[in-house]
């Protein structure tokens, strides 16, 4: 049985419900697998370290916790894509500061190759954060959309994907490893795609 990804947009009302119990453990460690790698990847673009990413992850989970209570879920009023970013990029604000305060602790170090022109930006106001967080919430949504799609269609199917599309093999090597032509791997690629597509759709309304 294939194990299920976490996913963004559907568990998202519910799941914000349940955090307003600051003691229900296992919705906080399931915010924190889902909304992770989203917040990291975002303050790694807005030019962050990756050891002061992981801290404006840890933040802004503690915003999250201390503001939770009050917020309404109200997508004409306030998206929680918004409200999400909001909390992110204040964090990362915060990190500048302290980068521009105790600047000899910020010095190009390894952990400085990820984002090696960004990181150069002394001002998150200069950084376009808004775009970032679109690229990383839209990486996030195709990577939901996906995963959904792989449980829905046959594992020979998902493979003539995967190699063709996502490891981006040729195909008549895609053709000869699995022990088919290449009409049966881009018939493969076309019927995925399109379900792709498709649930990109669906998430894309549920997700204001």
């Amino acid at each position: 049985m294939q194990k299920k990804s976490p996913e963004i947009i559907p568990t998202r009302q519910s799941l914000l419900h349940r955090l307003k119990d600051w003691e229900d453990d296992e919705s906080w460690r399931e915010f924190f697998d889902i909304y992770r790698k989203l917040i990291f990847s975002f303050a790694l673009k807005a030019g962050l370290s990756e050891q002061e990413s992981e801290e404006v992850v840890q933040e802004t989970v503690i915003s999250v916790a201390k503001t939770i209570k009050e917020f309404e879920y109200d997508p004409d009023r306030c998206s929680f894509k918004s409200w999400l970013r909001h909390l992110a990029q204040k964090r990362i604000a915060d990190a500048f500061r302290r980068r521009a305060r105790h600047p000899a602790a910020h010095d190009a170090g390894p952990s400085h190759t990820q984002t090696p022109v960004i990181e150069r930006i002394a001002d998150p106001a200069a950084a376009n954060l808004d775009q970032f967080w679109e690229e990383e919430w839209q990486k996030e949504l195709l990577e939901a959309a996906i995963a959904r799609v792989k449980t829905e269609v046959s594992g020979e199917q998902y493979q003539l994907f995967d190699f063709y599309v996502l490891k981006k093999m040729p195909v008549g090597k895609v053709a000869a490893a699995l022990g088919t032509s290449a009409a049966q791997v881009y018939l493969a690629k076309h019927r995925i795609s399109r379900l792709i597509k498709k649930e990109v759709n669906r998430l894309e309304k549920q997700m204001p």
